[in-house]
């Protein structure tokens, strides 16, 4: 069985071992039962960019959402049951555009996450250096 303690440890430690972010902050924790739970968690990346991450945790279902921000949405991933033409229903990802593409998520933060840091540490270093 996954704890809140144990899956928003995880997240914060891989989070605060990660190159990219500089400050890693729990911004909010519920805990509705042993089972079922919610936590997000803001962090600051270089310059103006932030990442969130927000999972809930239902009797073994999660519930989640990554978005890297600045001044308005960059990329977003999560599984909100949307768009059930794509290949990897529900999990989605949209573009700096807002357009909407099959995500390589699954629903497993712990991995998802990594696939997640490596995709913005990918788009940050192809943006033009001002």
């Amino acid at each position: 069985m996954t704890s809140l303690a144990s899956l928003l440890g995880a997240m914060t430690a891989i989070l605060q071992a990660h190159s990219l972010c500089k400050q890693v902050t729990n911004v909010e924790t519920k805990e509705f039962s042993a089972d079922q739970f919610l936590f997000k968690i803001r962090v600051a990346l270089e310059g103006n960019d932030h990442l969130q991450v927000r999972i809930y945790y239902n009797r073994g279902h999660i519930d989640y959402a990554y978005q890297l921000f600045a001044n308005a949405p960059l990329l977003r991933w999560d599984n909100k049951e949307e768009f059930d033409y794509l290949s990897t229903y529900p999990h989605h990802h949209h573009d700096e555009q807002g357009k909407v593409y099959p995500s390589p998520l699954t629903g497993e933060p712990v991995s998802d996450v990594q696939t997640v840091l490596r995709t913005i540490s990918e788009f940050i270093s192809s943006r033009p250096r001002l």
